[in-house]
């Protein structure tokens, strides 16, 4: 049934339960999991304070990485193959776009991630995932 998983990672509690349950379907259908964070620099840039300087860019990637490799260790003691994928721009475009050009069958995510006051008025990343995805989509709560 799902052969190729995509987890939508933020660090956050919500998100570290959504990679619980994933792992642990993940395992049921043998599927690989593919988990993906996307940095979102348009907050800051948006921000209007002037040029951003790079090591707050920096930051942001490197907080990305540092929950992605989280994320695979605890996939991997759970003896699942998960990939992990750093992409930048607004979450939910990112996230469907991907799952549509990768063959994902199924996207897991946590019902409220880290927002940002962008979120909070535009709505929910798991929202705009729910109603714009094409196929199956699992939010945890």
């Amino acid at each position: 049934m799902f052969k190729r998983m995509l987890l939508a990672y933020d660090g956050s509690e919500n998100s570290k339960r959504a990679l619980d349950v994933a792992v642990d379907l993940a395992k049921r259908y043998e599927a690989k999991l593919d988990v993906i964070e996307v940095v979102d620099t348009s907050v800051i840039i948006g921000a209007g304070v002037g040029p951003v300087p790079p090591d707050v860019i920096e930051s942001l990637y490197a907080k990305a990485r540092a929950d992605i490799e989280y994320a695979k260790k605890v996939a991997e003691q759970g003896s699942i193959k998960a990939e992990g994928i750093i992409l930048e721009g607004d979450p939910a475009s990112a996230v469907l776009d991907y799952a549509s050009k990768n063959g994902v069958d199924l996207i897991v995510t946590g019902s409220r991630g880290l927002s940002t006051i962008k979120r909070m008025l535009l709505g929910s990343v798991s929202s705009r995932i729910i109603h714009e995805s094409k196929i199956p989509v699992l939010v945890v709560k």
